[in-house]
């Protein structure tokens, strides 16, 4: 299992003050040394924590792969286009989101997808769709012809962090999972049996598999245990645990939970 760790959150911190520090740069050498296999990245149209700037430097200076998130839309394929990371991993986008909520919306959006799909594979960009798992997700990806899909774990996360974690108690509680165990305990089983589903749909269509959103160090076994599934993609949930304990101690235990 490979993972790529999202420093997004890095540059989260620095946004929160408008200063110059902390400087997601400073973080590449660290996850090298810990072990990570890829960098990921969001350049968001908003701009609200990668800048520009942090996405140019990140891609030249990084010794490991660069995955670079993004919109469809046309101002932020071309400056993908640009900067040629390793992958482009094509996510939904809205503005007033406090992360992103679900995944593509393939159908509706197909030929917008196809265009930009085809521009960055032109310009030698492997390319990955962040979509839910389900299998008309799956069979949309593979028409729309894209190396990798990667596969939304949120809704899995959250009903992980209701039924084991603090957050029912809390006033972040997901009102439609504030459920009872019984039930939660169904739908996790149920959530993670459709994972597994469509994750051997998938690979069965040659489709490389990526899974990421919501993932930690208490969910993430789960997951982590679907043959199908090459690769993590992980963030907040290591920038969270290195204000403790570092940023290599949390991205090697990380690699820990996830062998």
């Amino acid at each position: 299992m490979k993972l790529g760790v999202n420093i997004d959150h890095i540059a989260v911190l620095r946004e929160a003050r408008k200063i110059n520090d902390p400087s997601p740069l400073d973080a590449l050498l660290i996850c090298k040394l810990a072990g990570a296999d890829q960098i990921t990245i969001h350049l968001r149209e908003d701009r609200r924590h990668i800048q520009d700037t942090d996405a140019t430097d990140i891609i030249r200076l990084s010794s490991i792969p660069v995955n670079l998130e993004c919109a469809i839309s046309p101002e932020i394929i071309d400056i993908v286009c640009s900067l040629k990371p390793h992958r482009a991993t094509i996510v939904p986008e809205k503005r007033a989101e406090v992360t992103t909520e679900g995944g593509l919306a393939l159908e509706e959006n197909f030929n917008a997808m196809k265009e930009a799909i085809l521009k960055l594979q032109e310009n030698d960009i492997e390319v990955s769709l962040f979509i839910d798992p389900s299998m008309k997700s799956v069979e949309l990806s593979k028409d729309l012809g894209v190396e990798w899909v990667e596969f939304h774990t949120g809704h899995y996360a959250n009903i992980y962090a209701m039924l084991y974690g603090d957050l029912a108690s809390s006033h972040h509680c997901i009102k439609e999972l504030d459920l009872s165990r019984v039930e939660l305990e169904k739908m996790l089983s149920d959530e993670l049996e459709n994972i597994k589903t469509v994750a051997k749909l998938a690979s069965s269509m040659e489709l490389k598999i990526a899974a990421g959103h919501g993932l930690n160090y208490n969910n993430v076994k789960y997951i982590a245990q679907i043959d199908e599934i090459e690769e993590l993609n992980i963030g907040q949930s290591i920038i969270a645990r290195s204000v403790f304990t570092g940023l290599q101690k949390a991205i090697t235990d990380m690699i820990e939970c996830i062998k």
